[in-house]
This record gives structure tokens, C-alpha cells and sequence, in this order.
């Protein structure tokens, strides 16, 4: 039986805004094993990196509860536990430059996170430190003193991750870690996650809008929707038999390698309504072609249609069978 590293219980992050508070993750509940990566899927802009951040406090949620190896974080108050947790809990961001401070060299860059934490007070004992996790993440030596803007995107990204490994957390947000970069070096880095992950025992929170690059790097898959979780099962679950309507407009949407490729394509129709205002009945109804009377009434609940797999959507609701 696989251990729970994570779990997230009804998490939800408002933003205030003129036109009132801006529904950026709205009840979302979740669970990360130990050692396995969840994928977080859907379009810009539904909530994915809030939701990230929101899980390891970078911002903190407005309710719902984070259980992290049997505590919940959002309890810690003092100072002692909070810095406990981010060593326990780190963050690859999107962007592999805006994220890295251009005054600041290789070696400073990596260091830092163990000079905040104040675990290396030899100077020659942190340099060590910091080359070790430079050659973990293929990063020559020679690089140590070298600036951001002297580097490619790859190695930037690999700094980033360097930084996160450093203080040897059990759990890492993975905030798009590879839209930034040429689609060779994304393959360089997926794979040296997963030999990272391998090595160290590691769980991933992997947030995309690429399913081709979620597919493969993820155990489970979470697809977002407007602030919700609207599918969640394993990987090869989403992929062969996907049950929302947004899930399977998302997967047709994926570029085929053939023209012989038969998959229809599904349009979607309508914009994304508005988060400061969203919906009260199912969020997707709008532009759903298979929407139904009780869709424009009342908001589905994620619920399981089978092992492992939940979907938030009439279709494969009790409720409808028991209508038609």
C-alpha cells in the first residue's frame, strides 16, 4: 500500500479585485503519494500555479486544510516549524531566468536557500554543498561562478532545480518547469526529474498545460477547470478513457504525429466564464455540447465512476441515471 506524503482537504485561495474576490482555487482536494508525481492540467489562467503555490504556503489559503506527513501545515504559526517546512516542501518555478536573481552567481544562487536555513557555517563545507548539487543536476564546476544571463535556458532551469533539491525536501511543486524551454532540452530535464524523483525518493506536484508532457512524468492526473478539480484518476486513465467533456477536448487537442489519425477534434465553444463571478451550476456548462437541463442548475460533486477515477460531471451522476 503506497504512503501518503499529501493531502489536501477543500483548499481555497481568493483574490481581491474591484469587481469583488476572484475565485483562483475554489474547494480543491487532492492526494500525492510518496515517491509518485501528480499532473495538474487545464488551460491558463484556471487556477494551476495558485493552487501550487497555495499547498506550500507561498500564498497562504483563505480555508481547507494541508496535511503533510500527518501534520497540517496551515496551522504552523511559529517561525521554527514554517522554516522546517519549506525545507521539507520547495518550488521549481516557470520561468528559469525572472526566477533566478541576475546580481547573484551559480554558486550564491544555490547556496542561498542553506545560508537562510543556516546549515553550512564553513565556508568550505557550503561550497561542497553546492557543487554536490550542481553535478546531481549536470552542472559543471566551472559554472559556479557564472551569472544567469551568461547561461541557456536548460541550465538555468537546472539551477532552479539544484536550488530546490538542496535542502533534501521530500516534496517539490513543479510550476511548468519545462514551457520555457526548447522542446530538446525539455526532454533532458523531464528525464533527469524522473532519475531525481528515482534517486531520492521524491514527490512531484507537476503543473502543465502540456498533457504530452504530463503524460510522461505522472502517475495521476488532475484536470482543472475555473478553480476545480472537474477529473482525477491514473495517468493511463485520463488518456484511454476519459469521462469529462473537458478532459476530452483537452486530449483532442494534442497534435497527432499521422494524418491517418481519425481522433475528432472538439472545439469548444464560449469563453471561460468569469472567476470573480462564476457560476453557481456546473462551471463548463457553457461550453459543453453535452449539457443538460440540471447542468444550469446545479454544480456537480467529484465524484468516483470507477478505481481511482472521480469526474465532476452529470453524465456519470446517479442523479442523471435516475432522470433519464
Amino acid at each position: 500500500m503506497s504512503e501518503k506524503i499529501l493531502e489536501v482537504k477543500n483548499l481555497k485561495k481568493y483574490f481581491k479585485t474591484a469587481a469583488g474576490p476572484l475565485h483562483a482555487v475554489d474547494d480543491v482536494s487532492l492526494t500525492i503519494n510518496k515517491g509518485e508525481t501528480l499532473g495538474l492540467v487545464g488551460e491558463s489562467g484556471c487556477g494551476k500555479s495558485t493552487c501550487g503555490r497555495a499547498i506550500i504556503r507561498l500564498n497562504d489559503p483563505d480555508s481547507g486544510e494541508v496535511w503533510f506527513k500527518g501534520d497540517n501545515i496551515l496551522k504552523y504559526t511559529h517561525r521554527k516549524d514554517l522554516l522546517r517546512m519549506k525545507q521539507d516542501m520547495q518550488i521549481v518555478f516557470q520561468d528559469p531566468y525572472s526566477s533566478l536573481n541576475p546580481r547573484m552567481s551559480t554558486g550564491d544562487l544555490i547556496a542561498d536557500p542553506l545560508k537562510i536555513n543556516k546549515l553550512y557555517k564553513n565556508k568550505d563545507d557550503l561550497r561542497e554543498k553546492v557543487v554536490e548539487a550542481m553535478a546531481t543536476v549536470g552542472l559543471e564546476e566551472r559554472l559556479y561562478g557564472s551569472y544567469p544571463h551568461e547561461l541557456d535556458g536548460g541550465r538555468r532551469q537546472r539551477i532552479g532545480i539544484a536550488r530546490a533539491l538542496v535542502l533534501q525536501p521530500e516534496f517539490i511543486v513543479m510550476d511548468e518547469p519545462v514551457s520555457a524551454l526548447d522542446v530538446s532540452i525539455q526532454a533532458q530535464v523531464l528525464n533527469l526529474l524522473m532519475d531525481l524523483q528515482d534517486d531520492f525518493s521524491l514527490s512531484y506536484l507537476f503543473i502543465s498545460h502540456d498533457l504530452s508532457v504530463v503524460k510522461h512524468i505522472s502517475d495521476n492526473i488532475a484536470v482543472m477547470y475555473l478553480g476545480k478539480i472537474v477529473e482525477l484518476a491514473p495517468s493511463h486513465e485520463i488518456f484511454t478513457n476519459p469521462q469529462h467533456p473537458y478532459t476530452q477536448a483537452l486530449l483532442s487537442a494534442i497534435p497527432r504525429p499521422t494524418l491517418e489519425d481519425n481522433t475528432e477534434e472538439i472545439l469548444l465553444e464560449g469563453d471561460v466564464p468569469s472567476p470573480v463571478n462564476p457560476p453557481r451550476h456546473c462551471r463548463f456548462c457553457s461550453r459543453c455540447r453535452y449539457r443538460m437541463p440540471i447542468c444550469e442548475q446545479e454544480e456537480p460533486a467529484l465524484t468516483e465512476v470507477g478505481d481511482k477515477h472521480s469526474v465532476a460531471c452529470f453524465l456519470h451522476h446517479d442523479t442523471q441515471a435516475s432522470q433519464a
